[in-house]
């Protein structure tokens, strides 16, 4: 069984995490480092796993909120006992478990805003051939872009198109916005995540998503993958409860539970949540956490500060994934 530890905070408690859980280094198959710095983290990855290679993202951040606000990054780390397949591609790692592709985050410094973009779908493509698998296969895309390039954002939506093409079977996806890039010249960041095997899409009647190019969420067999979900009216499309992240948090959480229904799952059933803050909804956080354990008492968090969300109005973005065990 695949699993999510809480996030660890440093290579060096990443041994001793491990074992907790009764797992090796040997039995990781993602890692995802998010930091206000990278740099020292390609030696200690190295170190923490000595010679086991594995797909990482990395993801820059304002701060860290768990497990602790003052350490200067954390580790995401998804294990799965034997360490699934592993599969590469120029200097790119994939590894396969349970089903699920796991795949490095991958960025460009050449072009436009658009013309990165582009580039990212086509090696998150490349990058799925190498698995025998297609573009219809991913179930979840994160982006990472600046600020800055909010007023662009929509331009994503043409090579979305034009790389995976228009479904039924579009991932769920969610945008962050990170002020500091991966890399110099680096607009765009993607993650991105896929499954081997027949996908569902979950979706209430939630008319918006007929012309977008994700959906809320996507099943194969016993995992639902999830997009990330802030305080939106699906039917009117207007942002709700401006300022106030109680309110936006338990909208959130509501959304999330609804979506769930549709397969016959609850919030017992997700395993893993990605909570995406924005710097003015931190100090309000710690609030949430009751909220939080009531809706999704079995869900390992990951929570991070970005820089803001694509919504001006959004205090969070919870990006959710679901195991139906």
């Amino acid at each position: 069984m695949t699993v999510h530890l809480p996030a660890v905070p440093g290579y060096p408690q990443l041994a001793s995490a491990l074992a907790a859980a009764g797992l090796t280094s040997a039995d990781v198959v993602h890692l995802t480092e998010y930091a206000t710095d990278f740099t020292g983290l390609d030696a200690a990855r190295d170190a923490a796993l000595p010679g086991h290679a594995v797909p990482v993202s990395r993801v820059p951040v304002e701060a860290i909120v768990s497990p602790a606000p003052s350490v200067p990054y954390a580790i995401g780390v998804t294990a799965h006992p034997g360490g699934g397949a592993l599969f590469r591609d120029g200097g790119d790692v994939l590894r396969v478990a349970d089903g699920v592709v796991y795949l490095p985050s991958v960025h460009t410094s050449e072009g436009d805003f658009r013309e990165q973009y582009r580039w990212c779908l086509d090696r998150i493509a490349a990058l799925l051939a190498v698995a025998g698998l297609g573009t219809d296969a991913l179930v979840r895309t994160v982006d990472y872009t600046a600020t800055a390039t909010r007023a662009e954002y929509p331009r994503c939506g043409r090579p979305r198109k034009e790389v995976l093409g228009t479904g039924p079977i579009d991932p769920g996806a969610a945008g962050i916005l990170v002020d500091v890039p991966v890399a110099p010249g680096a607009e765009v960041a993607l993650d991105a995540l896929a499954l081997a095997g027949p996908l569902e899409v979950l979706n209430p009647g939630w008319a918006r998503y007929d012309t977008l190019t994700y959906k809320p969420a996507v099943r194969g067999g016993d995992k639902i993958f999830m997009a990330g979900f802030g305080a939106l009216d699906p039917v009117s499309q207007l942002a709700l409860h401006d300022g106030d992240l109680a309110a936006q948090t338990a909208y959130v959480y509501r959304s999330i539970e609804t979506v769930l229904a549709e397969a016959g799952a609850t919030g017992q059933h997700v395993t893993h949540l990605v909570e995406y803050l924005t710097p003015a909804a931190v100090a309000d956080y710690p609030a949430t956490a009751v909220l939080r354990k009531q809706h999704f008492p079995n869900a390992v968090v990951d929570a991070v500060v970005c820089s803001a969300l694509l919504r001006p109005e959004f205090l969070i973005e919870t990006v959710p994934t679901a195991v139906l065990r």
